[in-house]
């Protein structure tokens, strides 16, 4: 067991006012109040969440180590908050401590880390943590009979290995998504516990549990990935978008003053500062509902509602209706004489208030689009403001949009037909071997991963109404999960271009990628074609995922192949198996028919 040095220890802090903004306005007060109340009584697992994130191989045992170890200095500084050591900042303070438990640093190689300081120290921790998480193993799985007799053993212990198994293997994920997620599976637990057929109560529950932390894993990384590539311009911009559409009926000012409280939020959030994160997002939960009788009519109930839930509701609210008197173009950016001069006078806040403007009239439209379009507007206006007859110029701005929409539309479109003519399986097909060709440097994990996100995404939305703002938001956010939140993630030179050049139009550059010729196929096929008997055995999910992965792999394999080539030979890998677990000797038959499989493949 690693030894805690206590000597010049640094303390851990969630819980101390001294060390972040103190609100001034009276309702801010009260909810700044039970926001650290809720952080005082959720400390431990606070803890653990971002240990577990910063140090994914560190062991359970290590990471409630030290989490007791800062519940009972919580203890010890509300009794005396005066003490010199409870004046760091907490994200600082945890860092410290983490470094000085001793040999900690040595084992899990991030020594380097710990010789850095404040920003350097930081940014050193973030920039080691892992999206990819096939290093660690397997999430344990439990029989439902002996998960529950865990849970009643001693619920504390249990719901806090969960929270550490699930925080190491989604280190980007905001604190307090995975405190929510926690609530959740704790309710599954004491609901399915008490059934009599729990696996079926378990597996049937766990399913939109896990699809939420899916849905916020990738939207966080997305909108971290483009705060820290490309700067708190874009943050700002994506958030114009997002309460413009939500909020139709805000006043641009009010807007302004919001984004400010979005910004400082994810400056915390995407850096993995659990109590900046909590505090942050309850300060902008606060200031909406400060304000909600201007701001919207959809959320009354959820401002009722005590923290965190208040944020969650707000969240998932519905979108506000747009006024009536809104009508849906705005003609002063488009008709205007004075474009130029109000561009002149402010570039930052004259393409705000356009987004503003903009998104508010086209609820329809999703965030990528509605980015691209104030990019296309943006690039009209500088060319001309330097053009001898401006107004003429910039008259044609509609119709730039409106080309804009129809590229996007047209993507759109191109993608629900392949879903409807190929099916969900061949539909994840395509995109396994599409993702692989243009990015086989990533693991097969995340490739499969990815050709999943992107069926979910179309089979999700090319059947709704509002299909072409549901497509462009969700395969944006798998585009996300391949550009990553690192800054110096790098895959190849044509996809590290798509996700570095330009955030709002990174979709349509990856559509005209195609096979990556820099990439050099294995000169061996690594077991590829080494069949176990354990295939028969295996339950159809996890035969699928390794079906899947084969696919992948051949890609990786054999990435010139014709797409109708490479399926043909994962169809004929398919009926091997098939027909090798129905034989009398199922050894046998894969000792005999994987070698012919693997030389035809070899030769082609």
């Amino acid at each position: 067991m690693k030894q805690l040095k206590l000597v010049d220890f640094v303390i851990f802090l969630f819980f101390l006012t001294e060390s972040l903004s103190l609100p001034t306005k009276p309702q801010d007060v009260d909810d700044f109040s039970i926001t650290q109340k809720f952080i005082e009584e959720n400390v431990g697992y606070i803890t653990i969440i971002t240990f577990a994130q910063y140090i994914q191989k560190a062991s359970f045992e290590e990471v409630e180590m030290l989490a007791k170890a800062m519940t009972e200095y919580r203890d010890q500084c509300l009794t005396n908050r005066t003490l010199p050591q409870c004046s760091k900042l907490p994200n600082d303070a945890l860092l410290e401590a983490i470094c000085s438990m001793e040999g900690l640093p040595k084992e899990h190689n991030f020594s380097h880390c710990c010789s850095k300081v404040d920003f350097e120290r930081r940014l050193c921790f973030f920039l080691n943590k892992k999206a990819d998480v096939g290093f660690l193993p397997p999430l344990p799985t439990l029989d439902p009979e002996v998960k529950c007799q865990a849970y009643k053993s001693n619920s504390e212990s249990f719901l806090s290995n969960y929270i550490y198994e699930v925080s190491r293997r989604n280190p980007f994920v905001f604190a307090p998504t995975l405190l929510t997620v926690a609530v959740r599976i704790e309710e599954m637990i004491k609901t399915c516990c008490e059934e009599q057929d729990k696996a079926n109560c378990f597996q049937t529950k766990a399913v939109p549990v896990i699809q939420y932390l899916k849905a916020l894993s990738s939207y966080q990384k997305t909108v971290c990935g483009a705060f820290l590539k490309f700067g708190p311009q874009v943050l700002k911009s994506i958030y114009i978008v997002t309460l413009s559409q939500k909020f139709p009926k805000i006043e641009f000012k009010e807007l302004t003053s919001l984004l400010e409280d979005v910004s400082s939020m994810y400056s915390g959030c995407c850096e993995g500062d659990a109590v900046h994160c909590i505090h942050g997002r309850s300060k902008v939960m606060s200031h909406i509902c400060l304000k909600q009788d201007s701001i919207s009519s959809k959320i009354k109930e959820c401002c009722e509602k005590q923290i965190p839930e208040r944020g969650e509701c707000i969240i998932h609210s519905y979108k506000d209706d747009r006024p009536e008197d809104l009508s849906l173009r705005e003609a002063k950016f488009t008709e205007n004489k004075n474009v130029c001069e109000e561009r002149n006078a402010d570039q930052h806040i004259f393409m705000a208030k356009f987004l503003y403007e903009y998104s508010r009239r086209h609820q329809e439209l999703s965030t990528p689009e509605l980015l691209r379009i104030a990019n296309v507007y943006d690039d009209l206006l500088k060319e001309c403001c330097n053009a001898e007859n401006p107004p003429d110029c910039y008259s044609i701005a509609e119709s730039k949009f409106n080309e804009t929409t129809e590229k996007s539309l047209q993507m759109v479109q191109r993608e629900c037909e392949r879903f409807q003519s190929l099916g969900k399986d061949g539909l994840k097909y395509y995109y396994l071997i599409r993702f692989t060709k243009i990015a086989p440097q990533l693991s097969t994990d995340e490739l499969t991963f990815l050709g999943e996100g992107m069926v979910t995404a179309l089979t999700s939305c090319c059947t709704l109404s509002e299909e072409f703002a549901c497509v462009d938001n969700l395969v944006d956010l798998v585009l996300g999960e391949i550009c990553g939140v690192n800054e110096n993630r790098t895959i190849n030179p044509a996809v590290d271009h798509c996700c570095k050049t330009n955030f709002a139009f990174r979709r349509p550059c990856f559509e005209s990628l195609e096979l990556d010729n820099t990439y050099v196929p294995p000169s061996a096929s690594l077991g590829l074609f080494t069949f176990h008997t354990g295939l028969c055995q295996e339950h159809n999910e996890e035969l699928q995922r390794k079906k899947d992965r084969f696919l992948v792999n051949l890609v990786k394999l054999k990435p010139e192949l014709a797409d109708e080539a490479l399926r043909s030979w994962f169809t004929e890998f398919s009926n091997l198996v098939d027909r090798c677990c129905k034989a009398t000797g199922p050894g046998a038959c894969f000792n005999e028919q994987g070698p012919k499989l693997a030389a035809k493949i070899q030769t082609s």
